[in-house]
Formats: structure tokens, sequence, C-alpha cells
């Protein structure tokens, strides 16, 4: 378990923003010997092989194909995003000080990113001789910090305070005369000339594991990271099955999934018709044979305040993969996608447990139906339990994150047959 517990912290540690975090999976797809696909391309695809595209730099698919004649699809989704702050245009601030105006992304617990090393990550758009160019950077040193006001100039803080993100927020990179001293950096970590940029803070803390029986995993952007990493996990190590299996890893979930790389773009049915298109497959017969794990994480019972989590359906650390139900279908669980998933942990050997929001107290939405008004396929909303969801610096399980790599192995290894109105999972 340590060693696959290691392996998710490497990458938690690389991913200091979507972009990187995307590019550390792009790189194990290729040390698996996936193929690249672009959308501008005629697509070759044949039975036996692998293959993987990306959008926008935050959102990767990867698929293989099956030697024999395909049933149907099994997919899971999951994102890349994390709730933080992005650097504005025209961001530095100068006065007494030199400070960045950044701007919300996500609903972030604002407070958790006060008095902590923070930096900048993400990707520049630099001009080359052929053109325009995009590159990642992370400037990896302790390089800016959002300061608290002291108890005596804020008293009231601890009965409630409501923190202004243009104002409170903005951090601190320098004195009077480091103004221009970040546009520098950012084009030396680039290598030429920046003419656009998506640049975002992380704080410099690290993934660590922690608790009397080490059983606890605390890093930033556990919610949703945890879940893409397993999901690419299994699929890398299933087995071949007469499904063809496909990856999901999306952007923009924590803002509604609107972008050209989000659940809610055409990204997800572009795909699969393109693959029937090059197998000579029908689509509607193939999804008539699919499935959609939609793999983000969720709460867990609290431990000092259980009372606000539904008294039946409250998970907790260690627990196993959780199922998530909302009769609003915010998550689109039903009483089909459960049981199919429920066989999935059975095959898998895996525990899991259910959450639903207590009554008074709705709850967020997730992939699950954004992609499924894309396509629309049987789905269940699963993920992992954890602590502090939206804090800069978030807790879950470890032997969790080890159980949802599991079921997606044997998730990707199943096949899914419908022969009238019963679903068969093998």
């Amino acid at each position: 378990m340590k060693q696959r517990t290691d392996a998710l912290c490497r990458f938690l540690n690389a991913s200091h923003s979507g972009y990187h975090a995307v590019a550390y999976l792009e790189s194990q797809l290729k040390a698996a010997g996936y193929n690249r696909l672009y959308d501008r391309d005629t697509w070759d695809i044949q039975p036996g092989g692998k293959y993987y595209l990306t959008r926008g730099g935050t959102a990767i698919f990867a698929f293989r194909i099956p030697t024999g004649t395909p049933k149907g699809f099994l997919l899971s989704a999951s994102h890349s995003d994390r709730p933080n702050f992005k650097v504005k245009e025209n961001a530095e601030l100068t006065g007494a000080y030199t400070r960045l105006a950044v701007e919300r992304y996500g609903g972030q617990l604002l407070f958790t990113w006060l008095d902590r090393p923070l930096s900048i990550a993400g990707r520049v758009m630099v001009e080359t001789e052929a053109g325009i160019e995009s590159r990642l950077v992370d400037i990896d040193r302790d390089l800016l910090l959002i300061p608290n006001v002291a108890i005596h100039m804020n008293r009231q803080v601890n009965d409630g305070y409501k923190w202004n993100p243009a104002v409170d927020m903005l951090p601190l990179l320098g004195g009077k005369d480091a103004q221009g001293k970040l546009h520098t950096l950012l084009e030396e970590a680039a290598g030429g000339k920046i003419l656009g940029h998506d640049l975002y803070l992380y704080v410099r803390d690290n993934a660590r594991v922690w608790g009397v029986d080490n059983e606890y995993l605390s890093s930033p952007a556990l919610d949703d990271l945890e879940c893409a990493w397993a999901c690419t996990q299994g699929f890398l190590r299933a087995e071949e099955s007469q499904s063809i299996p496909v990856l999901c890893v999306f952007d923009s979930e924590e803002v509604g999934s609107g972008s050209i790389q989000g659940a809610a773009s055409t990204m997800l049915p572009d795909t699969l018709e393109r693959i029937c298109a090059a197998l000579g497959l029908d689509k509607k017969r193939m999804l008539a044979q699919s499935f959609l794990v939609s793999a983000d994480n969720g709460h867990a019972l609290h431990p000092n305040h259980p009372e606000l989590s539904d008294p039946t359906n409250a998970p907790i650390l260690g627990g196993g993969v959780v199922i998530k139900f909302n009769a609003t279908l915010k998550y689109c669980t039903d009483g089909l996608s459960a049981a199919l998933f429920r066989k999935v942990c059975e095959k898998a050997g895996v525990k899991h447990q259910t959450y639903c929001n207590r009554a008074d107290i709705p709850g967020g939405s997730t992939l699950g139906n954004i992609s499924q008004s894309q396509v629309s396929i049987p789905t269940v909303d699963i993920g992992l339990a954890q602590l502090a969801m939206h804090s800069c610096y978030e807790t879950g399980a470890a032997k969790d994150a080890i159980a949802l790599e599991d079921a997606l192995t044997a998730y990707y290894s199943s096949t899914l047959e419908v022969k009238g109105d019963t679903y068969i999972l093998k």
C-alpha cells in the first residue's frame, strides 16, 4: 500500500495546476504505449490500439480498442481543476508594497489561504519563430503570502468575519521595488516573450500521510485529483474486456463545466462519435450497452460536527468508496447504477458506503448530471470521503484512495451486456 500511496503523493506534489496534472497523466499514458490523437486530424483507429487526446491543456481522454467486436463503452469522469485564485491581467498593485490582483476560481474556504507560503503555476503563451506556443511554468519557490490582519486590529475575527476577496485575499509579492520582477521571473521560466497566460496561485505544502496508524492523507486538491489518479491507474492496470474503456479527465468542474474542455462541452460525444465512425460501429447501439462512473469526492462525517451529516448515510474516512445519492439528481445514481457499481466493488473486493445530504443542507453538483446531458447513459456518482472540501489543504484516508484504484481496475476489466431489461456485468 505504501508504494501506491507514495505514487499518488508524487502526482499530487507535481500537480500545482490543472495543466501540470494533465501533463503528468499524459506522461503515464505515453509510458504505457498510448498514441496521441489530434482533433484536427483524421483518426486511424485499429483493434488493439491505445489512444489519447487532450484539449486546452487541462482535459485528457484515453481509450483502447479490444481485438474483438466491441459491445459498448465503459467510461469514468473526473476533473483536473480545484478552487484557487487566478492571476489577473495587469496584476501588480504597487504602493508601499507590491501585491497581486487575483480573482476567485470556484468556491474556496478563503481563510485557509492566509499566512501560507504560495507560488504561481499554470501555462503561458510564448512567441516563437514558428508561432504561438503553449508552455508550462511553475515558479518553484516560496514567492507569495496573503497576510492576516492582527487580532488587535480585527477583534471580531473569531466571532465570524466576512472575507472580501478584493481586499483581504491579495497576495504580497515584495516591496515597492518589486514592480516588474514577476513578469521577468515568468519570462525566464517560459524561455520567451509571453503573449498570454493562465496562471494560478498554489499552496507550497506537499501531500502528507499522517495519523497514529498513518491512516490519513492530506494535500492540496484532493478534490478531485485523488479520483483523477485512481481512475487513470484503474484504466492502465485493467485487463482487456469486450467493452471499450474510456478515461475522461475534464476541466472547469468547479465553475460549472462550461469551458470547451468541460463536461458540458461536446468533447465527450464528439470523441465517442469519432471512435464509432472510425470502427464502423453504430453509436446508438454502443451507448445502449454503456455505463459512466462519475468520480468526484464527497463529504465525510465530520469529527467535530456529526450533526451536519445525514444520520444514516454519512461516510467515514477509511470506510471505502462512496456511492452518492440525491433525489434532485445533482448526483445521477439510481437503483440500477448503484447495483452495477456495487457489483464492481464486490468484484474488486473493496468496501463501499453511501452518502446523502442532510435533507435541509443542499450539496453541490458534479460531473455526472452534466456529462449525462451530453451522453445519455446509466451513470453512478461516486467518490472518496474527505474533510474540509474546498480548503486549500484537504484530508482523506490513504486506504480509500487505494480502494478506488482497485474498484476502477475491476470496472475497466469488465464487460457490460444488456439483454432485454437485464444488465450483465462480467
